[in-house]
């Protein structure tokens, strides 16, 4: 029987030792995780092991241990601060090869260490900055953060920045780095790709979201000055037809008032079957059965016909809102206790 090689070892036999070494009931679900194509390759190579040594055994285990407590080190603190643990526990030497082994593939998030910071204290170090700079930080922060910063920001300053985080798509990793470096200086970065998607529209809308309803109000304001159409667009995107199964009762019925009852039942065609439920609830039973009916006779339809239905609701639940006759529960504001 041929013995398996200490040297030269692929990560796909490496892989195949390691979870033959945890056995079938911990090996399962690791598995499920993988993609078909990397279960095919794995399975391959755990068919073709023969005889592994234990010393061998070891050294794979200790590695994928070693692998997984640095990730969690770099989680916790960035890459500087895992390297440093690493080497206090294996010597600069190992160390060093685990974080070379791990830059190849992993991809840490820019900023990361702020996404664990309090937003004030990141609002005290980025407030001074050009809103590009700003914005360019925000988009990297979770929402909560991010929403929280904006708010506390100067009227006149928060506009222009939610602008610029609203247009923007891509960044380039140097200027990333070099930003990243001034407010992060322990944290290094594996920015691999030519450019760092932003998505900053969608950004702005999580932001926006998490916001009470004041920031929203005058953050939207300072846009539509600027680009109309930008705010429309994010106008649209911040309340969606599926949002309508968080509304309260009392909001669903007055929305309910102002739909066209063809409008509903193309809306519903296409809905999930919660939002379906809870537009049910707020009707009488005669009602309730009535539109049912409706969308039974109504066969298949087109989905352009199904969204257009559903936006008349969502803009019906806008001005609404704008109206001041329902709200729409985001993060950032009190409770309204009655």
């Amino acid at each position: 029987m041929a013995i398996v090689p200490r040297k030269g070892l692929t990560g796909r036999q490496k892989a195949a030792i390691l979870l033959v070494s945890l056995g079938p009931e911990l090996s399962a679900p690791i598995l499920k995780k993988l993609s078909e194509n990397e279960i095919e390759d794995i399975t391959l190579e755990i068919a073709a092991l023969e005889k592994v040594p234990p010393e061998i055994r070891e050294e794979v285990i200790n590695e994928f241990y070693h692998m997984a407590v640095a990730q969690l080190y770099i989680a916790q603190g960035g890459v500087e601060y895992a390297k440093q643990l690493l080497e206090k526990a294996l010597g600069p030497h190992k160390a060093q090869e685990i974080i070379n082994k791990l830059s190849a593939s992993l991809e840490v998030t820019p900023f990361e260490s702020l996404r664990r910071a309090d937003p004030l204290q990141i609002l005290n170090f980025i407030q001074n900055e050009h809103p590009q700079t700003i914005a360019l930080v925000l988009s990297y922060l979770k929402p909560e953060q991010s929403a929280a910063i904006l708010g506390n920001l100067p009227e006149g300053v928060r506009g222009e920045v939610a602008m610029r985080l609203a247009l923007m798509d891509r960044a380039s990793p140097e200027v990333v780095r070099e930003i990243e470096s001034i407010l992060e200086r322990k944290i290094s970065t594996f920015l691999g790709q030519d450019l760092t998607r932003v998505a900053g529209k969608q950004k702005l809308i999580e932001i926006l979201n998490k916001s009470d309803r004041g920031t929203e109000k005058s953050i939207l304001e300072a846009i539509e000055e600027k680009d109309p159409d930008l705010a429309e667009q994010i106008r649209s995107e911040m309340f969606v037809f599926e949002d309508i199964a968080l509304l309260d009762d009392r909001a669903i019925q007055l929305v309910l008032r102002q739909v066209d009852n063809k409008d509903l039942a193309l809306a519903l065609k296409g809905a999930s079957e919660e939002v379906r439920e809870k537009i049910f609830k707020n009707m009488s039973q005669r009602a309730a059965q009535m539109l049912k009916e409706d969308m039974e006779y109504m066969g298949p339809v087109r989905a352009r016909l199904v969204n257009e239905a559903q936006q008349k609701i969502v803009n019906i639940v806008r001005r609404l809102e704008e109206a001041g006759e329902i709200v729409i529960a985001r993060g950032g504001e009190e409770e309204i206790i009655v």
